[in-house]
């Protein structure tokens, strides 16, 4: 593991789908380099182990509620008095032939993906401005630029987040608020769970010739959210070992 370190005291960050992954790899590294952390997921049980080994502050919530959204970032407000980085990482698949996908299907992956950033990143506002503040971090896709067969919702929902992060970043920068995006290929449980042959078709995309472990994604987040990267605002950084190219 690499010994890249940031310092992250008397920071706090709230980081979202933080029990397994990506965002739990995110909330350790956040955690290992000294902010109080909390961390979010709608898996109590999951959340709850995470937490203790991660060394955060586990709150269950729905980030498609607005009342979940605000108690999880009063929560963080009154222990720490602050919120200083936000990781939109949650996520869900209903991946179907878009002349298969239900209605609610498409809802329920909106609403998580691009609803949860929106509301997320609206409710830590208020303390960005105090403070004149902040990162954000949000997650979004390859297959938000170049589409997917059988993820028409997952698709639009990580294209609008790409659009969310460049206006939110033109509007929270008077606020010293820097907003960017990542686009991950990571080993997640949705790499995990394709077939063989499926996964060996999208490795052989990627140049580097593998994906890489979430830890490695959560190196590149601890630079986004660090004083170092104070004049970064706006952009998508890929993560995936050259597949964007």
């Amino acid at each position: 593991m690499s010994n890249l370190q940031f310092n992250f005291s008397d920071r706090t960050a709230i980081v979202t789908g933080a029990a397994r992954g990506i965002g739990f790899a995110i909330a350790s590294k956040l955690a290992t380099s000294g902010a109080n952390v909390y961390m979010v997921d709608v898996d109590e049980e999951a959340l709850a182990e995470a937490a203790s080994t991660a060394g955060g502050t586990p709150v269950s919530a729905d980030i498609t509620s607005p009342a979940d959204v605000e108690r999880v970032v009063g929560a963080a407000r009154a222990a720490t008095g602050r919120v200083d980085i936000l990781i939109n990482n949650a996520g869900v698949l209903r991946d179907r032939m878009l002349w298969n996908l239900a209605d609610e299907d498409w809802d329920v992956v909106l609403a998580v993906h691009a609803g949860g950033t929106f509301r997320m990143t609206r409710a830590c506002v208020p303390a960005f401005r105090a403070q004149e503040f902040g990162r954000v971090i949000n997650v979004t896709s390859y297959t938000g630029l170049h589409g997917n067969a059988g993820q028409a919702a997952y698709a639009t929902a990580k294209a609008g987040i790409i659009g969310f992060t460049k206006t939110a970043a033109k509007e929270l920068a008077r606020f010293n608020v820097t907003v960017n995006a990542i686009s991950p290929n990571a080993e997640t449980r949705m790499i995990a769970s394709m077939p063989e042959e499926k996964r060996a078709s999208f490795q052989s995309l990627i140049p580097l010739n593998r994906f890489a472990p979430p830890d490695e994604i959560a190196h590149g987040v601890a630079f986004l959210a660090s004083d170092e990267a104070a004049y970064i605002t706006g952009v998508v950084l890929p993560m995936d070992g050259g597949m964007s190219m």
